[in-house]
């Protein structure tokens, strides 16, 4: 039996028998447990410390554990209606919407019910994740001198060395900042280069969790469509003329959610268009290492050629490894890369450095080139039996495009009856209750959408039998709409 599962049910089983014993009662030895659940002793610590942080026990060093004191009732809730004044109020000038929408990024970081198939996730599946590299590095981490101490606020340097090099040869370690994340590089970025009321372009379909960042800051995201080789440069020139605005968000990438990649045609002319507008652009990398190994020879990033500091680039080690591991970096050049250091330093001080030096010893270890490319196969496969799946199962759903990287299909739903534009949040209903879960497609457009759509993961399931039980769920919710 795994560690991790014999202490959940040690302390299912403990938690069970605590009202066998009153208020500052003693509870069995460590060694009589280790005796009668037949486990490790470490099993046992690790249960009596989850027991403690719930409040359950006490402990005391050389006496063993106690049931704890039952706790004060809480006291009756008060008024909080005059909060909804204070928060909806604001005595400036402009007024800039300010409440704070997280949906679209909710529905990829909650857990689904249990039996409830994962086709919505964000993250790999456990399966997927490097865990016993991450708890060796972690581990070695632990016992670097300093580990614990206080990190350089820019981040360590040979993490921004590391992650320097993975951008391109013209970006050094002085151009780079450790951030908790890509989400927190993004927030960063966005407070950083657009003030409060600003409009800020972004790409049609887009990631949620930017959108959400952007309005939470209080700009304005303005839509450019794209098309199967990314952001369209003609619209996008519109789009800077029509607002002023003077930063474009793009994935030039693997594109969250349709996985297109820009074409090579256009990356020159984006950086130009840009250019010409006074305007930074906002490069979110956050796929490269969810590559596929079918996918080729992958492009540079736009920073990696880009002498005037028109990008700031966006990158994290969390998608190809786990959702624990927050380490990201912001790459920058000119007098922009201040502004970011001391947003970053106002909101968090600096990066945990057990974390920072976890990320260096994975990145450094032999097993990191073993992952990736593992996990190159691995997403192959599922994207590709998700694909015929579909195409067996649900011809109705049209699938644009085969990407080849990401984690996750972005599919139009068919128009004129049910699954058309208007019913995909009854598509997304009738598949919870079918026990499988989709995500909706309306959060990833920050206009009217120009139709339904549902994206699909392939990333966070177990596996090919996981994803065709998934679809064929997918199917009786389909035909249930059908025949209602």
């Amino acid at each position: 039996m795994q560690e991790r599962s014999s202490v959940a049910e040690l302390v299912t089983s403990l938690r069970a028998e605590l009202n066998r014993y009153s208020p500052g009662g003693k509870l069995p030895s460590s060694r009589a447990l280790v005796e009668r659940f037949r486990v490790s002793p470490v099993t046992v610590s690790r249960a009596i410390a989850q027991l403690a942080a719930e409040g359950l026990v006490t402990t005391r060093p050389g006496s063993g554990a106690f049931r704890a004191e039952p706790r004060a009732a809480l006291p009756a809730p008060g008024d909080t209606s005059w909060q909804e004044v204070s928060l909806s109020g604001d005595g400036g000038p402009e007024v800039v919407p300010r409440t704070v929408d997280a949906s679209g990024v909710l529905v990829t970081l909650a857990a689904p019910p249990p039996g409830v198939i994962e086709l919505n996730g964000g993250y790999l599946h456990a399966s997927l994740q490097p865990e016993r590299a991450l708890s060796a590095a972690l581990a070695r981490a632990g016992r670097r001198p300093g580990a614990w101490g206080r990190p350089p606020t820019d981040g360590l340097p040979e993490l921004r060395s590391w992650f320097a090099r993975e951008i391109g040869p013209a970006v050094s370690a002085a151009d780079v900042l450790i951030t908790a994340g890509g989400q927190s590089a993004l927030a960063t970025a966005l407070r950083a280069l657009a003030p409060p009321g600003a409009p800020v372009l972004v790409e049609s379909p887009t990631y949620p969790g930017m959108l959400a960042a952007a309005r939470a800051t209080g700009l304005r995201p303005v839509p450019v469509p794209v098309d199967a080789d990314g952001v369209r440069p003609e619209l996008l020139a519109d789009a800077f003329r029509a607002t002023g605005a003077r930063v474009l968000v793009t994935q030039p990438l693997f594109q969250n959610p349709t996985g297109a990649t820009l074409a090579p045609a256009r990356r020159p002319e984006i950086l130009a268009i840009a250019r010409a507008a006074g305007a930074f652009v906002v490069e979110d990398d956050f796929a490269r290492r969810l590559v596929h190994d079918d996918a080729g020879p992958l492009p540079a990033p736009l920073a990696a050629d880009d002498p005037d500091g028109t990008v700031v680039h966006v990158c994290s080690l969390t998608k190809v490894t786990s959702p624990s591991l927050r380490v990201g970096a912001l790459a920058a050049r000119g007098p922009v890369l201040e502004r970011l250091r001391a947003i970053q330093v106002v909101d968090s001080f600096f990066v945990p450095r057990p974390l920072q030096e976890a990320a260096l010893e994975l990145v450094g270890s032999p097993s990191w080139g073993r992952h990736l490319a593992a996990v190159a196969t691995e997403l192959r496969h599922r994207r590709t039996a998700l694909a015929t799946a579909l195409g067996g199962e649900l011809p109705e759903l049209v699938l644009p495009h085969l990407p080849a990287g990401g984690g996750s299909l972005w599919l139009r739903l068919p128009g004129g009856g049910a699954g058309d534009g208007a019913d995909e949040p009854a598509l997304v209903s009738a598949a919870l209750r079918a026990s499988v879960a989709i995500a909706p497609g309306r959060p990833y457009f920050c206009a009217e959408p120009p139709g339904g759509h549902v994206r699909l993961s392939f990333a966070a399931v177990s596996g090919a039998a996981e994803i065709a039980e998934g679809v064929r769920r997918l199917r009786t919710a389909f035909d249930g709409l059908r025949g209602a």
